[in-house]
């Protein structure tokens, strides 16, 4: 059986392109090249689906959620903030998986980051 080898891309609508992408560069730290490759760390990468009526995505309009890897969570949310991003105030520790954070892009879609245990 043949099996998918990672994540290749993720693809999002948005009013301005060109912005959205600037915020996931500058904001987040997307290393992207001029054709939006990103060479990103190997690690960890997980696949849940949840239930269609859940509220951890946000937005019931959002179908998916894009959860990003960080060093260390504290310091990406202080960066975060510093740029007048939309951060949640909330953030969860799960026993052996690690700590959890969101912040809401400029389009309104809600990220996951998540510092590994």
């Amino acid at each position: 059986m043949e099996r998918v080898l990672g994540i290749g891309g993720w693809f999002v609508r948005a009013k301005d392109p060109a912005a959205l992408g600037e915020w996931y560069r500058d904001c987040i730290g997307l290393d992207l090249d001029q054709h939006g490759l990103w060479q990103q760390q190997a690690g960890p990468t997980v696949f849940a689906a949840f239930e269609s009526d859940t509220d951890y995505f946000g937005s019931r309009g959002q179908q998916t959620m894009l959860n990003f890897r960080v060093r260390d969570l504290d310091a990406m949310l202080a960066q975060l903030r510093q740029r007048g991003a939309a951060v949640d105030d909330e953030t969860q520790d799960m026993d052996g998986v690690g700590r959890f954070g969101w912040v809401t892009d400029p389009e309104g879609n809600r990220i996951e980051l998540w510092q590994p245990s």
